[in-house]
C-alpha cells in the first residue's frame, strides 16, 4: 500500500489510497453506475412499506391492507432476489470486494433478509388469516434485518469505497 508521504499521494485519505491499491469498482454497472447500488432501494422501500401496511391493517382491520401487503411483500421478495443476483455477481467478479469482511457480512444479512421476505410473502399468499401476528412479526424482523444489511452495505461504500469511480488525479 502506498504511504502517505510518497510522491503524488500526499494528503490522500486512507480510502482513496486503498482504492488506488486494490480495485473495488463495480463490474456490473450501467454507464459507470453500479447496478446493485441502484437496485437495493426497491427491496428496502417495499420491506418498510410492508411493515407500515401491516400496522395499518392491525389498526384499521380493513381488508384492503391484506391485498396491499400481499403485493408489497411480493415486490419486496422479488426485487430483493434481483438485487441479490447482481450483488452476487459483484462479489464473484471483483476481488477487491470479495476480500473485504464487510462484503460477506452484508451478503449473509441480505440473503437472510430475502429469505424472511420470501416467508412473509408466503404467509400472505397461503395463510392470509395469519397476517396478524405472523406477517406483522416477519415484517418487523425484515425491517430490522434491512437496517443490518444496509449498515454493512454502507460500510462497503463509505469506509471501503466499493463501487466508487475514482480518477488517479483526485
Amino acid at each position: 500500500m502506498a504511504k502517505k508521504g510518497e510522491a503524488g499521494f500526499k494528503g490522500k485519505s486512507e480510502v482513496l489510497l486503498e482504492l488506488l491499491r486494490l480495485d473495488a469498482g463495480s463490474a456490473v454497472a450501467f454507464v459507470g453506475h453500479p447496478i446493485h447500488v441502484m437496485m437495493v432501494h426497491f427491496p428496502i422501500a417495499f420491506v418498510v412499506a410492508t411493515l407500515g401496511i401491516d400496522v395499518l391493517y392491525w389498526w384499521s382491520g380493513d381488508p384492503f391492507w391484506v391485498r396491499a401487503g400481499l403485493w408489497s411483500a411480493g415486490f419486496a421478495f422479488w426485487s430483493g432476489v434481483g438485487a441479490s443476483l447482481v450483488g452476487t455477481a459483484e462479489i464473484v467478479l471483483v476481488p477487491g470486494i470479495r476480500l473485504r469482511e464487510a462484503s460477506w457480512s452484508h451478503a449473509v444479512a441480505a440473503m437472510t433478509l430475502v429469505a424472511i421476505a420470501g416467508a412473509n410473502w408466503g404467509v400472505r399468499l397461503y395463510y392470509p388469516e395469519q397476517i396478524l401476528p405472523h406477517g406483522l412479526a416477519l415484517s418487523a424482523l425484515a425491517s430490522v434485518m434491512t437496517g443490518f444489511a444496509g449498515w454493512h452495505g454502507g460500510k462497503l461504500v463509505f469506509d471501503h469505497g466499493v463501487g466508487i469511480l475514482v480518477s488517479p488525479k483526485d
